[in-house]
């Protein structure tokens, strides 16, 4: 679907309407026509190139008690990037033109608004290329509350997006790394992004023997919980190694957990939630995830497994709630 342009002459064209997504029930998405979004004196108006798509979207896709709909145009979309195409006039460290990775949250669409302190440029070697600047940021922010260090042995539960990026990182910074997951392809993936182990997750007994028997009955010192689950982080306190850290990155959205407090104080445990809130957190580990991938240190591209055109919507929701083979991250192009 184009932009709306008003026909004055070709030197005052001007566009006042754009596409973008709308959840307008449950499972339910239209393309519509909105008014083309215009930034305040702080902001930017960024027309996008793409955004990636959350599992945190799933719920207000299938629908729940406490969302109203329709949701506001272009949301839930949070991992945007583009080209900056008009700015607020008290911004001054950036310009039309200027690519860039936002914390903004309207991004299912062909232009979004951000504040200039939400914005971080992309420096001209990473041209061409996506960058989901939100999940990549959380990465970054992550191993860094992780304190993962050379000769470490640490596991990862969960190979999805975050958790191969995870990967990558642990084994960069020298560590023996342990994948563990459901899909035989997260499994390829972990081992392709450096897994030294992989172990299905099935039987959470023979999980935990395994990882004993990998690690001379001592277990690990870092173990990463990246799915969100209550069974999942429940194993994760098992295969820690007494004054261990265990690491919470799965996004536990849906309820309260039972935890084997017992377990996590017998062994002496660092429990760290490692989900920044704070803004600033966030743009830093943009920056630094800028840096990663512009050295070599994070390798994005080989989990960018589906695209999807905006008009397709309704198929990218349902590829990221369904997962099928192959599944790791989906980007929306514009």
């Amino acid at each position: 679907m184009q932009t709306d342009i008003l026909q004055d002459t070709p030197d005052t064209a001007v566009a006042t309407t754009m596409a973008a997504a709308v959840l307008i029930a449950p499972k339910q998405v239209e393309i519509q026509e909105v008014a083309l979004p215009e930034p305040t004196a702080t902001q930017v108006r960024i027309k996008l190139e793409g955004c990636g798509l959350c599992a945190s979207n799933i719920p207000v896709w299938e629908g729940r008690d406490w969302f109203t709909y329709p949701v506001s145009a272009g949301n839930p979309g949070h991992e945007g990037w583009g080209v900056i195409d008009a700015v607020g006039e008290d911004v001054k460290d950036l310009k039309v033109g200027d690519r860039v990775a936002a914390l903004s949250y309207n991004s299912y669409a062909a232009y979004d608004v951000a504040e200039a302190t939400s914005v971080v440029k992309l420096p001209e070697s990473l041209a061409g290329k996506p960058f989901p600047g939100e999940p990549l940021g959380c990465a970054m922010n992550i191993f860094k509350r992780s304190d993962i260090k050379a000769g470490q042995t640490v596991a990862i539960l969960g190979i999805g997006f975050l958790g191969a990026l995870l990967v990558q990182l642990a084994k960069e910074a020298g560590a023996r790394v342990i994948a563990i997951s459901q899909r035989p392809f997260s499994l390829d993936i972990a081992t392709k992004c450096g897994a030294d182990e992989t172990i299905a997750m099935n039987d959470h007994y023979q999980i935990i023997e395994q990882v004993k028997e990998l690690t001379g009955g001592v277990f690990c010192d870092r173990v990463i919980e990246c799915t969100g689950k209550e069974w999942p982080l429940n194993l994760a306190g098992e295969l820690c190694k007494e004054r261990g850290k265990l690491i919470i990155a799965g996004f536990h959205q849906d309820g309260m957990r039972q935890v084997n407090i017992q377990l996590w104080n017998w062994r002496g445990l660092d429990v760290i939630n490692a989900h920044e809130r704070d803004p600033q957190m966030y743009l830093d580990g943009i920056k630094e995830a800028v840096d990663a991938v512009e050295s070599g240190r994070l390798k994005p591209e080989i989990l960018y497994t589906h695209t999807f055109p905006l008009e397709n919507m309704e198929e990218a929701f349902h590829a990221l709630t369904n997962r099928p083979d192959g599944f790791m991250k989906a980007l929306v192009t514009m």
